[in-house]
């Protein structure tokens, strides 16, 4: 239950990257020795990869808050548990280190966000270039010995990247990832892989270069703070004219997220590593040369992240003008704007990709549903900056990916009740 129309001030800290989080925990099926990882964000989505993990035995403690100790001595399963592996989409996360530390998996669909097609071609047409075999039935059975390949991604998928990294590290000879996703919980990955002995060059580019070797070891690494979060808690002080600060962000993660910003008129102070979201934002779309309507899209890493378009489309409705979102990667990710629109946005939706935004427009409060992560951090967003009250349901999928976030809501001064 939110109340909205209540300023927020204070200062927030983002949680760990969650999509660096969910590989880097994976990562610790490539040895036997223990994977020490701090900065884990408390959410669903690294509780659900916990018990993927428990069930194929491996040993896990948490030693201090955010600070987590893996340990894959033995490897006692080669399957995953369907149940599990429908909760996230993460456990096709798997595939790539099983096969390189058992020769073998047995792989259900994975899970995840209701946002459209998600395609595993790119995972298993990698792990086929790599000597691995897939047998594609109701389940996904992998089976045989790595070995380094030339490889020119069909897309640069985050995930379909790291599984080749992960696979590739333990192959025999060179491999070369082309067309490799470079976001930042890539880079978290590598590093990770790096300090437990891998040979990974060119890590932050498009081109990988991994030399694999005969076995990897422990390691600690620290996952880089969400800069999908920070972008999400700009777009929260926008939308409320609230002034947060945001601190410990990596700027080099926020270039594009902070252009796209502006183009809404949304501006953001940094100094090291706080960043300041000043209440008094003018919120006036600003137009393209020519008084041409501009444009919000999101696009591969250092470009405009897909999981920020859900943010902007809401503080879009709040913003004086109009302008296109245009999201690129998913076909149902924008449905989540009729919700909006009861609320009293003024959105057209041209396509499954691309929504027009006229604002301003006043919000009020209205029984919602999450219907993804992203969606349901930005219906929540649009709850606290309408009038009157709403009822926010599926909250579980906020939870899969934002620690504890009503907690923190409230400690920034939001009115917002949590009912069982």
């Amino acid at each position: 239950m939110v109340e909205g129309g209540h300023g927020l001030r204070g200062h927030v800290r983002p949680a760990g990257n969650k999509n660096a989080a969910l590989p880097m925990m994976a990562a610790a099926l490539l040895t036997d020795e223990p994977v020490r990882l701090a900065n884990l964000p408390d959410i669903r989505d690294v509780q659900t990869m916990l018990e993927l993990l428990g069930a194929l035995g491996v040993e896990f403690e948490w030693t201090a808050p955010g600070a987590l100790t893996l340990r894959a001595a033995e490897v006692r399963s080669a399957a995953l548990e369907p149940e599990l592996a429908a909760r996230i989409r993460a456990s096709i996360l798997l595939a790539g280190p099983m096969l390189a530390r058992c020769g073998q998996l047995r792989l259900p669909p994975p899970g995840g966000d209701v946002i459209g097609r998600r395609r595993l071609d790119t995972h298993f047409d990698t792990l086929q270039k790599l000597g691995g075999e897939v047998e594609v039935g109701d389940e996904f059975m992998l089976r045989g010995r790595l070995r380094g390949a030339e490889i020119f991604l069909d897309e640069p998928s985050v995930t379909g990247t790291e599984n080749a990294i992960m696979a590739a590290a333990l192959a025999e000879g060179t491999t070369v990832l082309r067309n490799a996703a470079s976001e930042p919980h890539v880079q978290d990955l590598c590093r990770l892989l790096n300090a437990m002995g891998a040979q990974i060059s060119g890590i932050g580019t498009g081109e990988l270069r991994i030399e694999g070797v005969e076995r990897l070891g422990g390691a600690s690494a620290e996952v880089s703070p969400d800069h999908i979060e920070v972008g999400s808690f700009i777009g929260l002080a926008a939308v409320t004219r609230s002034e947060l600060t945001i601190g410990d962000v990596e700027p080099s993660h926020l270039s594009s997220i902070r252009i796209m910003l502006e183009r809404l008129g949304v501006f953001c102070e940094l100094e090291g590593r706080t960043l300041r979201v000043p209440a008094e934002q003018s919120l006036e779309v600003r137009m393209d040369i020519g008084q041409q309507i501009p444009k919000i899209d999101d696009g591969p890493w250092p470009l405009f992240p897909a999981d920020l378009i859900s943010i902007a489309l809401v503080l879009a409705t709040q913003c004086r003008g109009t302008v296109l979102i245009h999201e690129k990667m998913y076909e149902s990710r924008m449905f989540f704007a009729d919700k909006l629109t009861a609320m009293g946005a003024r959105i057209i939706i041209c396509d499954p990709h691309r929504a027009v935004v006229v604002g301003p427009a006043t919000l009020r409060g209205s029984i919602v549903e999450s219907p993804d992560i992203r969606a349901g951090m930005a219906i929540l967003i649009a709850a606290l900056g309408a009038e009157g009250h709403s009822r926010i349901n599926n909250i579980g999928q906020i939870e899969r990916g934002y620690e504890r976030i009503d907690e923190r809501l409230r400690a920034l001064g939001a009115a917002i009740e949590r009912i069982e």
